[in-house]
């Protein structure tokens, strides 16, 4: 598809920005979106630009942002209507084309090359249309990365914030991307920044023009992965709206009101972890062949271990058996604890799976009554409410354990 036109639409601090559209006053002065400041969950969800002027960043403690501005404004996240803006926005997307792949609550790539004849072939004028529609019609604006590719695409859109247009073509990414951090990329982050750093890569170009069978060797598949993203040569294909994208992991994280030392308060914290991996597991059909248990201590350095499953599950009490033996194995006894995240991996389709073992496995420990007690559970949950049933240890805990789900931050990140 050499001649594909791809959006990459990405809402201007989004959460902010509907928060101000509720409170307009909120436009002067710098404000973030918090958790609860009283608990160690009190982070920052996203912020203003004014509050990003004081170098403010997401995911940061609120005691954090307060030392760099002492007056920051703080509001408690609004949910129901984040997601509302979001489906008001992608409507608004859905109207030009049905090529609409949502990346995250703020953000999604549009194919537009179907609709250009409309705009005299110019795709700087529906971008400008877009934006003038969504400021106009929901309030918030929106920044724009066009480009041939989605990695480009997205890329483009971080550079002109916020409201703004950036366009990638193949004449001119060589002077307008590979000059740029390798950071700027898709898929490197700040470990993998500096791994590139120590073999002499630091910009998109050297990442680019760097040996593929020696970039293969030292990141493995994601070293392949890496240049195809730096060349422009990335060709994936926009999911068409409410297209299903494929589940990779379901994953759940805490950090508890104070840290966990004891092993039947691990316990505690892994169970609660494991009931709502395990319940949005079997919500999804699937079942996980692996878990991966993370491991936050109180000077916030944290260690990843992950364990195969003997066989597919999307029961919790074999997820938090295993996540207790990843922990007893790498995890000193006694020492603190400040946060957990249990991610069930290598996703299968449960109905698939079932036949299987049914067929050529025998019925080891019950594990039929097992599932069958799960989804009755599911089943009473669903009609009578997600509080209906609860693993007894959660009730009246003192670990800041309630049976909900997480949130996002403003970069899609979860926080329970």
């Amino acid at each position: 598809m050499k001649n594909r036109i791809i959006f990459h639409c990405d809402c201007d601090c989004f959460f902010a920005s509907v928060e101000q559209t509720f409170h307009p006053e909120y436009k002067n002065v710098p404000m973030a979106i918090a958790g609860d400041p009283k608990s160690r969950r009190g982070i920052i969800l996203a912020k203003n630009q004014l509050a990003k002027g004081f170098g403010i960043k997401t995911a940061e403690t609120v005691w954090a942002a307060q030392q760099k501005c002492p007056e920051l404004l703080l509001a408690p996240p609004r949910r129901r209507a984040y997601g509302e803006f979001c489906d008001r926005v992608n409507a608004i997307y859905e109207e030009y084309t049905d090529l609409v792949e949502r990346a995250g609550i703020d953000e999604s790539f549009l194919d537009v090359t179907g609709c250009l004849h409309g705009f005299q072939n110019d795709p700087l004028l529906l971008a400008r249309e877009l934006q003038a529609r969504i400021e106009r019609e929901i309030g918030i604006t929106v920044s724009i990365g066009i480009s041939w590719n989605k990695i480009f695409a997205k890329l483009g859109s971080d550079r002109n914030k916020p409201s703004g247009i950036f366009v990638v073509t193949r004449e001119n990414f060589r002077e307008t991307v590979w000059p740029l951090p390798v950071t700027e990329l898709f898929l490197v982050g700040r470990n993998t920044a500096a791994a590139l750093k120590k073999i002499g890569i630091t910009t998109i170009g050297e990442l680019a023009q760097a040996d593929r069978l020696f970039l293969r060797q030292t990141f493995g598949k994601m070293g392949d992965q890496l240049h195809i993203n730096a060349a422009g040569k990335e060709c994936g294909a926009v999911r068409r709206t409410n297209e299903a994208e494929q589940v990779k992991s379901v994953g759940n994280g805490l950090t508890f009101s104070r840290d966990l030392v004891t092993r039947d308060e691990i316990h505690t914290g892994v169970l609660a972890l494991c009931h709502s991996v395990a319940r949005r597991l079997r919500r999804a059909g699937l079942r996980c062949m692996t878990v991966q248990v993370t491991i936050k201590d109180t000077s916030l350095r944290s260690i990843q271990r992950q364990k195969s499953i003997a066989r597919p599950t999307f029961l919790a009490s074999e997820l938090i058996d295993t996540a207790m033996e990843i922990i007893q194995a790498n995890w000193q006894a006694g020492k603190p604890i400040r946060l957990i995240t249990v991610t069930a991996q290598n996703l299968v389709p449960a109905e698939e799976t079932a036949e299987q073992l049914s067929f050529f496995a025998p019925d080891e420990g019950g594990s039929k009554k097992a599932e069958s007690l799960a989804k009755a559970t599911d089943a009473i949950r669903t009609k009578y409410g997600k509080y209906s049933i609860l693993p007894g240890v959660i009730l009246h805990n003192d670990l800041g354990i309630t049976d909900r789900d997480e949130e996002d931050d403003e970069d899609g990140n979860k926080h329970k």
